[in-house]
């Protein structure tokens, strides 16, 4: 998306997540940090009253300002903040109760925090943001609410339009993408067509493309135990990924396998491979955050506008004690600006 100006906006959105999560933490903590803030221009879209009251409770140099447009954000270099702190700005969408329950499912928190996402939606779509950053939601609040919505992912397709799609998480020592994301496991195996397979090479390579590796080397897990054994442990190798990779390199991606699921990751955290394709949400997600979540970024691949979110969830059992560690929104919001700004350094190097 571009500005009226011709030019990739510079803020990114940060949607607060839910509420009752440790989303509202980690954000104030992370626009507290005034030097890093300046170099990532960002603002919130949540509830400002959850915020204040959540940076008043860790004792944090941070100013919470309410907005209602994008123009009134003013400058990281701006004087107005009391003391030295750092300002942080609210568009602010919802009216939660100060004695919201923190750690459990509320339809409150899950119906606050889809209004911001949907907002940060539009606001991207009509070009006036750069992109968003998301902080967790929890799905059983979505659910709670009536919201249709499995996750992140599939809400960001549906209200932007966005077709073909992919959820990616790296680290910085490995890529992954899904072929399938939030569906049961038996639901999952129905999905996996020689076109599911295909349309996700094809956003393995964009992705890297757009991270900057020109001939981005993608792998292709198996399905099944030692990619399926010639067909004696399963057919989807050789009925349905073979052949997607066979179209994949004919357009002239480097395309390779199946690969044996157990040991592809390995391989690509070693440097052979860039990004592996996998079949299945828990297939692509343990290998990256055995490394832990402190690094790792969940992107979505294929939507009009960029989009990052730390790799974790709401974290309700530790949810409003104050010792939530706001690395990995950090290293998702620094992400999100890199990807804005395609020439420089990518998060992850080739």
């Amino acid at each position: 998306m571009r500005s009226s100006t011709g030019h990739p906006p510079k803020l990114i959105a940060v949607t607060m997540g839910d509420a009752a999560g440790i989303g509202p933490e980690i954000v104030v903590k992370t626009f507290a940090d005034a030097a890093f803030m300046r170099a990532h221009p960002s603002f919130v879209i949540g509830d400002a009253g959850v915020l204040r009251r959540q940076a008043d409770a860790l004792a944090l140099p941070l100013a919470i300002r309410t907005i209602d447009t994008i123009a009134a954000i003013e400058p990281p270099t701006s004087s107005g903040a009391p003391d030295g702190a750092n300002i942080l700005h609210v568009l602010d969408v919802s009216r939660l109760p100060a004695d919201l329950p923190v750690g459990a499912v509320s339809a409150l928190a899950g119906q606050a925090a889809f209004d911001a996402i949907r907002i940060a939606i539009d606001l991207a779509m009509r070009g006036e943001i750069g992109g968003l950053c998301t902080a967790p939601i929890n799905k059983a609040a979505l659910a709670a609410a009536r919201v249709r919505y499995p996750g992140h992912t599939e809400m960001l397709a549906d209200l932007s339009g966005t077709h073909d799609y992919a959820m990616m998480l790296m680290n910085p020592t490995l890529r992954t993408i899904l072929v399938t994301v939030h569906c049961a496991m038996r639901a999952a195996l129905a999905r996996l067509t020689v076109d599911s397979e295909l349309r996700t090479i094809r956003l393995a390579h964009r992705a890297m493309r757009e991270l900057g590796i020109e001939r981005p080397r993608v792998a292709v897990a198996g399905l099944n135990p030692h990619a399926g054994e010639g067909g004696l442990f399963g057919r989807e190798e050789l009925d349905v990924i073979a052949p997607a990779i066979r179209l994949a390199q004919h357009e002239g991606i480097d395309a390779s396998g199946p690969w044996p699921g157990d040991t592809v990751f390995m391989h690509a955290r070693r440097g052979r491979f860039d990004i592996v394709v996998a079949q299945y949400h828990d297939q692509g997600l343990i290998p990256v955050k055995l490394a832990g979540v402190e690094d790792g970024v969940n992107v979505t691949v294929g939507l009009p506008f960029v989009r990052t979110s730390p790799d974790h969830g709401t974290a309700f059992d530790i949810a409003g004690q104050g010792i939530a560690d706001p690395a990995s929104l950090r290293t998702a919001l620094a992400t999100a600006h890199r990807l804005i700004h395609r020439s420089a350094p990518c998060a992850i190097s080739s």
